[in-house]
């Protein structure tokens, strides 16, 4: 089944900037601003990028509701980040993006508790069952510690009305093609910037992006060049000339170096991240420096 209106195409996953250990959301709603300028179809509050795992619940919140309202009158949706070890909490966060406004949710595999891939498929049916909108699944086995098998991906969306695609940051392009020729209603989204144009060009139908915090000109046209306009051609340059800058945001850690580069192109006001996160090493900010000067940064 196909969701109607699902969220693809060039989305952000947006950092959360603070100020003095608190959230700066004068600078939040800037930064959603800008990605609306620029041409992203839709933007990604309080997913990993956004430091999720270290924010309160209140301080979650007050980030999807700011996003909704922001781009409430604009034709930028939000796909709220909504995920969680726990499933009682994944399904409180779900339901509160929902009521907010939000157009969908994301939502990634609990981490740390390793569940069995019938535990994945029951976290995700409690979740998905417990709103209306529809829900992206997010697997990213390198920071949370279990893989959404492809079996898995498949039995959700068939079985499950609302989830309609998934946020693939395993790294495996085989995975994506496996994917797109198993269900072709599926909404594949590419999770690793390097590698967007591969999984745009196998069938991905939208790319959530760290470095479209940085160039969200660079990034839309890339994906509209591949999905509204098919020109290949076009969208490999650009997959070659941001080549140098998706290795560079991550020398460490996702979000420290996008945080970084955004302060130092004046996108910040302040380069804070919460505990455990601390900033770049003084050599790593360097070579952000470096690689920074090859492009230019829109305000």
């Amino acid at each position: 089944m196909q969701v109607k209106n699902p969220v693809e195409g060039a989305m952000t996953a947006l950092v959360t900037p603070f100020k003095n250990g608190v959230l700066d959301l004068e600078n939040y709603e800037s930064l959603i601003k800008r990605q609306i300028k620029h041409d992203i179809d839709a933007i990604i509050p309080v997913g990993t990028t956004g430091e999720s795992a270290t924010l309160s619940h209140k301080e979650h919140k007050e980030c999807i509701e700011v996003a909704v309202s922001v781009c409430k009158n604009s034709n930028v949706k939000v796909l709220a980040g909504a995920g969680s070890n726990s499933t009682q909490e994944a399904i409180e966060l779900a339901k509160f993006a929902q009521d907010c406004g939000a157009d969908a949710i994301l939502c990634v595999t609990p981490y740390y508790n390793k569940p069995t891939q019938e535990g994945l498929f029951q976290h995700y049916k409690a979740v998905a069952n417990a709103v209306e909108i529809p829900l992206m699944l997010y697997n990213v086995p390198g920071r949370t510690g279990v893989n959404l098998e492809t079996k898995t991906i498949l039995r959700l969306f068939n079985e499950i009305p609302n989830i309609y695609g998934v946020k693939e940051a395993s790294g495996s392009i085989e995975k994506v093609i496996d994917l797109n020729m198993s269900a072709k209603d599926l909404s594949i989204a590419s999770g690793e910037d390097a590698i967007n144009y591969p999984i745009l060009s196998c069938g991905g139908r939208g790319v959530i992006s760290v470095t479209s915090n940085l160039l969200p000109n660079k990034i839309a046209e890339l994906t509209h060049a591949l999905l509204q306009s098919h020109n290949y051609e076009r969208a490999r340059e650009l997959n070659n000339e941001l080549y140098a800058i998706n290795k560079a945001l991550f020398v460490e850690s996702n979000p420290i170096p996008i945080k970084a580069a955004m302060y130092l192109s004046g996108l910040l006001e302040t380069l804070e991240y919460r505990l455990p996160l601390v900033a770049p090493s003084a050599e790593n900010l360097k070579y952000l420096e470096r690689i920074l000067s090859q492009y230019e940064v829109v305000q």
